[in-house]
């Protein structure tokens, strides 16, 4: 077999510019080619020298515009002049001599030496001009920060009573402040009697509104920086950012910017987080951000409770939710799991506690491996980050379910720390009632003040102990307020705004990205973690789809009090459509209203021997004593419940095994019992529960 042994010469490059050996080689072979051919072909010699003077003259324009120096100019002119001199005696006695050659060798050594010492000349004059412009430019700069050193130093001794050494002052990159790292005077002088007259500091500088001087320990205690903000920014409304790229637990997770435009990170491997914000605060906005970032990480899952309807969580989940239950194009919830009932609460704080637990036996192996008491997390392993909406108001409520809810939060923050389950925690206020709990203030180090402006209920010093100057009207936008880590001290900061078409657009991004509860998490989470997408449970998520169409209850007949009308549901509406378990509780209504008559038609009218009890309990005469175990079981339960009370998803979790009772038939009773008064409906919305009539509270009378 052949093989292709062509030849590999020097690669030339014929877009590069000539250098001094190129540039003189090529003069002279011109020069002597030129001479050359006039000769042999009877050139007029002058015609040469006027090429070479033109040559001289264009040569001398160009580089005097280029602003070169002298010595390149008179260089390039002389190379032509003498060039063209050459080729003028060389085609007049003869180009090709020993004299005419000899001559042309020197005249083309003398060009490349000549070119290399311009050259050189040239390189040192530019950097010479660089660097003079450095230096004005750092010779402003110096005289600007002099400026400020100065003004700062008198400043600080007026407000302050001391007088410090300024080391540094550094300009921020965005334009909106600067940073002065100044040295204490000796005696033991703390960078507290600076920080403590902040207010002072930013009324003397005359700085904007939501400007402020703040200032923090410096490299070493005997030193402060002093960071000084001024241009507003907390009155912007900055847009969460549009890229969507993969983080980590590990590398921190953006919740703002500070005052100087960086971004502020929170470090929630280790700690829990508390978010407070009055109502108009944007607290709900931040809560959709720490979502959003918790959604773009590649180790975390994020579990959400909000007893408030869920509302916190539905944006991250109805995206992603078809009619039918399941998810759409296997689009996955910006969520792992949302619970908005007290039930379903205690459900997954239970498998928290479950899978912290287990995970301490489970991985014990993998702990002694990497020779570390915290679990390591990562894609395989994730974080379970629980997001409770109004948290601490549930840990400084009284009720039951409440305090049931409250025990259970507090255990897995104690408990679940080095296995990679925390909290994030919201409330209205920063008072001592949310802030009164130790473990809350010892594991929340990360913590979120959004003032909004507003000063009731915004204690900043319960919740930022230790930090000085902080005042409510320092922030009084939306989305402003202050935020502290262990890591960066408590200061001023801007929360983005989150449109809900990000939020879509966040989980359309994010989708394939959310990690997969490790297996042994999995087990011991249980089947109520398994189960948690099931169309039975998400039911109310799917409320209000588009393509969803309910079959509304028909109101009431007027003069009716008592009883469960079954014969409003005798007309078949084809025109609208019905979920399996609708069916299916129609069609039983149906048969149980043809066989016992339950209920009148429209417009008829009873006797009143046939008129029901109004009181006495439920009525069960429309059944003509046949027997309902389930509305009985059910009737049963809601006595059993006592004063505390009971709600639908209770009860019909409890019959559905014995009598397959759905939810739906469940609510329906209910009402009836409402409207009869065998029961009492304390609440609304996703908080309602019923309590049986024995042990509702009785009216005050009139005495």
């Amino acid at each position: 077999m052949a093989t292709n042994t062509a030849s590999k010469g020097p690669v030339w490059d014929w877009a590069a510019g000539h250098g001094p050996v190129t540039g003189a080689l090529s003069a002279t072979t011109g020069a002597l080619a030129v001479a050359t051919t006039g000769a042999a072909v009877g050139m007029p010699p002058a015609w040469t020298l006027a090429i070479g003077t033109a040559g001289a003259i264009g040569h001398t324009v160009t580089s005097w515009r280029e602003r070169l120096a002298a010595r390149t100019i008179g260089m390039r002119a002389a190379s032509w002049l003498v060039g063209a001199g050459w080729t003028t005696w060389a085609m007049a006695s003869g180009p090709l001599s020993w004299a005419a050659l000899g001559s042309l060798a020197t005249f083309g050594v003398g060009i490349g030496a000549a070119a290399r010492s311009t050259l050189l000349h040239e390189e040192a004059r530019e950097l010479e001009t660089m660097a003079a412009a450095q230096r004005q430019v750092a010779e402003e700069l110096s005289a600007e920060r002099r400026a400020i050193a100065v003004e700062w130093v008198d400043r600080i001794q007026r407000v302050c009573g001391i007088t410090v050494r300024v080391l540094a002052v550094e300009q921020w990159p965005t334009g909106t402040g600067f940073s002065i790292d100044a040295e204490l005077p000796p005696g033991g002088t703390t960078y507290d009697r600076i920080a403590k007259e902040s207010p002072r500091l930013s009324a003397d500088a005359r700085l904007p509104h939501g400007c402020t001087a703040t200032a923090a320990q410096g490299v070493d205690q005997g030193r402060v920086i002093i960071e000084v903000t001024t241009v507003n920014v907390l009155a912007e409304e900055r847009t969460y950012p549009t890229d969507y790229g993969p983080l980590s637990l590990h590398s921190g997770v953006p919740w703002g910017l500070r005052t100087n435009a960086d971004e502020v990170r929170a470090y929630l491997r280790e700690q829990c987080a508390l978010v407070v914000g009055p109502t108009g605060s944007g607290k709900t906005n931040m809560v959709h951000t720490i979502l959003a970032g918790f959604a773009r990480t590649t180790d975390i899952l994020t579990w959400v409770i909000d007893l408030n309807a869920g509302s916190a969580g539905l944006p991250w989940v109805r995206p992603a939710l078809g009619t039918d239950g399941g998810f759409v194009d296997g689009v996955r919830p910006g969520v792992d799991w949302l619970a908005a009932s007290h039930e379903e609460a205690m459900a997954m704080l239970d498998a928290a506690v479950r899978v912290a637990k287990h995970r301490k036996m489970a991985y014990q192996d993998l702990l002694s491996q990497a020779n570390t008491d915290l679990l390591p997390i990562s894609d395989r392993i994730p974080q379970i980050m629980i997001v409770i909406d109004e948290g601490a108001e549930i840990l400084a409520a009284a009720d039951k379910p409440s305090r049931e809810l409250a025990a259970k939060i507090l255990e897995v923050v104690r408990i679940a720390r080095a296995m990679g389950v925390r909290t994030v925690l919201t409330a209205l206020g920063a008072t001592g009632t949310v802030l009164g709990n130790l473990m809350i203030r010892r594991e929340a180090k990360v913590r979120v003040a959004l003032t909004g402006g507003e000063t009731e209920g915004m204690d900043l010093a319960k919740q930022f102990p230790g930090s000085r100057g902080l005042r409510v009207d320092q922030a009084p936008y939306k989305g402003a307020g202050f935020m502290g880590t262990p890591e960066s001290p408590a200061g001023l900061f801007k929360s983005w705004r989150i449109l809900p078409n990000q939020i879509r657009d966040i989980i359309a991004a994010t989708s394939d990205r959310h990690p997969e509860l490790d297996a042994t998490s999995a087990k011991a989470a249980g089947d109520v973690y398994a189960r948690r997408w099931e169309p039975g449970r998400t039911a109310w998520m799917r409320d209000g789809l588009p393509s969803t169409a309910r079959v509304e209850e028909p109101p009431s007949a007027p003069g009716r009090t008592g009883g469960l009308n079954l014969s409003a549901l005798r007309n078949d509406l084809p025109s609208r459509a019905e979920s399996d378990e609708d069916e299916l509780a129609r069609q039983f209504r149906a048969q149980i209203d043809a066989q016992f008559g339950t209920a009148p038609e429209p417009g008829t009218a009873r006797t009143d021997a046939e008129q029901p009890p109004t009181t006495g309990g439920l009525n069960l005469s429309a059944l003509r004593n046949e027997d309902n175990a389930a509305r009985k079981a059910a009737l049963a339960l809601l006595l059993a419940a006592g004063p505390d009370g009971t709600g639908a998803s209770a009860i019909a979790r409890a019959l559905a095994d014995e009598h397959g009772t759905t939810r739906q038939t469940v609510v329906g009773w209910l009402k009836a019992w409402a409207d009869d008064g065998t029961a009492v409906r304390v609440g609304t919305g996703t908080k309602a529960r019923y309590v049986h009539r024995r042990h509702a509270p009785q009216p005050p009378t009139d005495s």
